[in-house]
């Protein structure tokens, strides 16, 4: 009967103790979230709940395994202990994420209510995102190191691996050169403000906005929902185009091709009412000119302005589409006409009476030092 009883009473009470200190702290962490209502930390931290409770249970077990006198633990005590040290450890490292992401988001939470400048924002939250990931890397490296250690072959292994460790590193340095030169980039992007999560950019003729930055590529949404994946390093070898960089405030300019004859005042009235009933407009600035001219056109530019680029690109398509239909409502002599003659009509006017077809006429150039005399019959 003791028998059956003491391995009941080892994993029961492992299990009913590791219960009842989850509670305890989800209980503990809601009461001081209720309490500092300014600092999300505590309700970020409750996350951790189910980790800490594998954490507590694979440590009790860990220390107690070996009282339950099972013939079969005892039999395979080695491979049981090795087993809960491997959940412990990797436990231990989901555990530590989850607080460590606790921490940076609460801290980012904080300083995105506290200020009320976007660029800076989107700038911290980049930095925030990258600083997880790197975080989160390196714990599971460690993890899994520290779970091939529990092997005692591993160990004889890593002993040997450590007499070439600077061949190794060598080789290993040379093979992976672009994958580090990411890296470093996406350190240098992160902590050096050359694009943000958010920030709109033209790369390689694309438009887009940056969605996802990671320590070894960006992902760019462009304006039809496609997704661009770049390397990090293409952003620090390469020009690109940030046009978020400085203000997400922009000018855009909309290029018109008239008849001489436009009515440029009529139309520069047109254009601030058309301004004021878009709601994309932000009312910096706007203006119509005359920017130049050909023989049979001339070329007219609007220049609007609005607050970022989605709206620029709204402003500049109203721009364009009302004041063409606009002219050629009420002004169609100003739109751009080309001049044609037809082959028919002119081949009928040099026909001879005998069929054939008569070269036109050259005109008669006069020299510049030579003045006609209009007195002559």
């Amino acid at each position: 009967m003791n028998e059956a009883l003491r391995p009941l009473t080892v994993l029961g009470g492992s299990v009913a103790l590791t219960l009842l200190l989850g509670w305890a702290a989800d209980v503990l962490l809601r009461r001081l979230d209720e309490r500092h209502h300014d600092t999300p930390l505590w309700g970020l931290l409750r996350r951790s709940g189910v980790p800490l409770q594998v954490v507590l249970l694979a440590s009790l077990l860990r220390g107690s395994y070996r009282a339950t006198h099972w013939s079969f633990i005892h039999r395979h005590a080695n491979a049981i202990g090795q087993l809960l040290s491997l959940v412990l450890i990797a436990a231990g490292a989901w555990l530590l994420i989850r607080i460590a992401s606790a921490i940076v988001e609460s801290s980012y939470a904080r300083y995105a209510s506290s200020t009320r400048d976007p660029m800076r924002v989107r700038r911290v939250r980049t930095q925030v995102l990258l600083i997880m990931r790197i975080v989160t890397a390196v714990v599971v490296i460690v993890a899994v190191a520290a779970m091939l250690l529990t092997f005692p072959d591993m160990r004889a292994i890593g002993t040997s691996m450590l007499a070439s460790a600077g061949i190794v590193g060598i080789v290993a340095g040379v093979a992976a050169q672009s994958t580090l030169g990411n890296l470093f980039a996406g350190f240098q992007i992160a902590f050096g403000d050359m694009v943000r999560i958010g920030d709109t950019v033209v790369v390689d003729g694309e438009w887009g906005v940056i969605e996802e930055v990671t320590l070894t590529y960006l992902a760019v949404r462009t304006w039809d929902e496609r997704r661009i994946t770049m390397p990090v390093s293409y952003f620090t070898s390469k020009p690109f185009e940030n046009w978020s960089r400085g203000g997400a405030q922009m000018t855009g300019t909309v290029y018109l091709q008239l008849d001489h004859t436009a009515p440029i005042p009529r139309m520069r009235e047109k254009l601030l009412e058309i301004l004021e009933s878009c709601k994309a407009w932000d009312g910096r600035s706007w203006s119509l000119v005359v920017t130049d001219t050909t023989a049979t056109t001339i070329e007219v530019r609007a220049v609007v302005t609005a607050k970022d680029a989605d709206d620029i690109w709204t402003v500049r398509c109203t721009v364009r589409e009302q004041l063409v239909g606009w002219l050629a409502d009420h002004h169609p002599y100003a739109l751009p006409r080309v001049a044609t003659s037809q082959a028919a009509s002119l081949r009928t006017r040099l026909t001879k009476a005998d069929g054939t077809v008569q070269a036109p006429r050259p005109r008669r150039t006069v020299p510049d030092d030579e003045t006609p005399d209009m007195g002559r019959g």
